[in-house]
């Protein structure tokens, strides 16, 4: 039994939470996101409160990751979720040019990075980079992908 899923989301102010049927949209001032919620699960909202619970006792865990799909939602329009990777080499730089990073890694050439719909990349020094957005799989994605371009070195 998922202990998670007993947990209701406390709908902030300045969020709106749509559901029809399976279909659930997150409105806020970060964006929008959508999901649709598994058929095991229903959810509901009463006074700014949403409650997820399963169909019957074998959908607890399905549960517990809508419960928490939902809540990374809410957050997200809310407030936002915010990812901070900092460079550690010798030359090694960044430069945010418009909807292009720009990353100097020590390679032989410069690697230019498209950032996608949704996901907003700052630096605020030429070693810093801030990946934000209001979806948290898409931020942690991207900073993922930016990582791997020069993985960190473990044993120097």
């Amino acid at each position: 039994m998922s202990r998670i899923a007993k947990a209701p989301i406390t709908v902030a102010k300045g969020v709106d939470v749509k559901i029809d049927g399976q279909h659930i949209t997150v409105k806020g001032g970060k964006g929008s996101l959508e999901l649709d919620v598994h058929p095991t699960v229903s959810v509901k909202t009463e006074d700014g409160v949403l409650t997820v619970t399963p169909v019957d006792d074998s959908a607890w865990a399905m549960a517990g990751t809508m419960r928490a799909l939902l809540a990374n939602m809410v957050t997200g329009c809310g407030e936002g979720f915010q990812k901070k990777l900092q460079l550690v080499g010798v030359g090694y730089r960044a430069q945010g040019k418009g909807k292009v990073l720009n990353l100097s890694l020590g390679f032989s050439h410069p690697i230019d990075y498209a950032v996608p719909e949704g996901i907003t990349i700052e630096t605020p020094s030429q070693t810093e980079i801030l990946v934000s957005g209001s979806d948290k799989q898409r931020v942690g994605q991207v900073a993922a992908e930016i990582r791997a371009f020069r993985p960190p070195e473990p044993y120097k």
